[in-house]
Formats: C-alpha cells, structure tokens, sequence
C-alpha cells in the first residue's frame, strides 16, 4: 500500500534493537537503585536547608570555613548565583533554631549585614509523607492516561502507551540514580510533566495509526507493520517541532537559569528526549505487537478497529 511517504529509516524492523537498549537501560538503573538508592535532596530527607544570599562574590572554600567556625563538620555548600554571590548547605538532620541563627551570625561578621538567608527544614514525619504522596502522584496520573487513551482510542494503545510513559518517568529516576543528582521536589513536577510531554507525542502517533488502520485493508502482519512505519514518519516532523520548542527552552532553564532549577531543567531535558525516543522506538512497536497477537477475522481483515 502506497502511503505517500519517504521512509528514511525502518524503526519496525530495528525494534528488537531499541528493545533490548531500553531493557538494559532498565535493568541498569534497577540495580543502581537498589545499590544507590536516590540522592534524596531536604525534601524527602529530614534535615535543614539555608540558601543564604551574602551579597558579594564567595567561593565553596570560604563558605565551607564559615560553616566550620560553627562547629559542624563534613558540609561541602554549593556556590552559584549572579557573581557567585549565594549559598546553598543541605544539613543531614534538623538544626536547632539556635544553631541557625549562629550560621546567619557568622555569614553577616564575615560579608556584612546586606546577608539574608531562606531556611527550609522538613522533619522524618513529612519527609515520608511526601515520598508516599510523589508514588501516589505518578501512579493515578499514568493510571488516569491509560484509561483516558483506552476510553479515546483502545486497550492495546493504552497498554503501548502506558508502559512507555512509565519507561520516559524510570529514565529520568534512573539517570539521577546513576549519577548521584539531587532529588527534590522541583525534580518531582520535572517527572510529572514529562509523563504529560510524553503521552502528547505518542497520541498524535497512535492517531495516524488508527486513521491508516481505519481506511486500509491489511492481509498480513508485514502490511500492518509497514503501515506502522509510514504513520512514525507521516508525523515525524511534528513530533520533531513540539519537541525542539520545549528542549529550547529547557536547555535555556538549565544553561542561563538560576541554581535552584538547574536540576530541574535537566530532568526534563532527559523526560523530553526519553519522551521522544519512546513514542517511536518503544510505543508504536508495542502497539504493533500486541496488534499482532490479535486473532484475525475472514480475510485476516486487521482494519477493524474496537
């Protein structure tokens, strides 16, 4: 069946590869998480975190000299901001109101009273209540996608798509796994919107799919398959386009914005890639071959759609 379309590369036929790379990348970062666990940032660790602004340039030695002169050890502050003029210390355990006013005491002797400083302490109690609230957040969210792309379309596109939206969340979780990066809750919405990103690529796949299956007759599982491949490629410059628009920004984020959004920025830059890859590599092929278990009917007519 002639689709009208320049296919430049087979992803159907490729598919056991991107399987079997998606699976190791899996079980890669299954293991890192069970030997690793997360870098769990403040959020999600009981502990205190002081962003102090000191008003002039600093460097992570001086900071790290002014923390010590307040007897706590083993603390590494990250410098950044305009002119590396902030501060930022994560503390393991929740410093006494006391011992905050004594840091702040000690960082204005030394810059001058133009310092201020942002605390934020989360005690053991709602550290574990936002853990359980994050799983909960991304479970009714891919559960809500699955029905709604069940209810739109049909069961085997919501399977498809669900195990890829879960696959696009896992990559990111992972890589901060792999690399010991901070987990916070901006990370947390990071994930969250890459689930929304990512099923927003997959439908406008799923619909040329099902507008081809709709309006051809396809006598075998070649026929389909071709058929999946054209519909990849009938979208591919718009999947491209929404794509590129969001990492541009993205990237501004995580090259131009402050500290405290960079990880941010880099989660979704890795959610939006691992989001594109997916749809195409991950969700289409699943869908063809859960399409292809199906029993055919007559003429091995696979145009029926439920």
């Amino acid at each position: 069946m002639n689709y009208n379309t320049k296919i430049r590369f087979d992803f159907i036929k490729h598919r056991n590869k991107f399987f079997i790379f998606s699976i190791a990348l899996t079980v890669i970062g299954i293991l890192s998480l069970l030997i690793f666990n997360l870098n769990f940032g403040v959020d999600f660790k009981a502990g205190t975190n002081m962003d102090i602004s000191v008003g002039k340039s600093t460097t992570q030695a001086e900071a790290k000299e002014v923390i010590e002169q307040a007897g706590i050890k083993d603390i590494t502050p990250t410098v950044g901001g305009t002119g590396n003029d902030r501060v930022s210390a994560r503390f393991d355990e929740v410093l006494p109101q006391d011992k905050i006013t004594e840091i702040k005491k000690l960082f204005t002797d030394k810059y001058g009273e133009q310092v201020s400083a942002e605390v934020n302490v989360v005690s053991p109690d709602m550290a574990q209540e936002l853990g359980i609230k994050t799983i909960w957040a991304i479970l009714i969210a891919s559960v809500a996608i699955m029905i709604y792309v069940m209810i739109r379309f049909e069961w085997r596109f919501a399977v498809a798509a669900n195990i890829a939206i879960l696959y696009d969340a896992f990559v990111v979780i992972a890589l901060f796994s792999i690399f010991r990066l901070e987990v916070d809750l901006p990370f947390i919405a990071a994930v969250l919107t890459t689930i929304g990103y990512s099923i927003n690529d997959k439908i406008v796949i799923f619909d040329r799919i099902r507008e081809n299956l709709r309006f051809g007759q396809f006598k075998n599982r070649e026929q389909l398959a071709d058929m999946v491949n054209a519909s990849i490629w009938q979208t591919m410059a718009r999947n491209i386009y929404t794509v590129l628009a969001v990492l541009v920004v993205a990237l501004s984020l995580f090259i131009f914005g402050s500290e405290s959004i960079k990880l941010f920025a880099l989660a979704k830059i890795i959610g939006l890639t691992s989001g594109a890859y997916s749809s195409i590599c991950i969700a289409s092929p699943l869908w063809l071959l859960l399409k292809g278990k199906q029993k055919p009917k007559k003429a091995v007519n696979v145009s029926a759609m439920p």
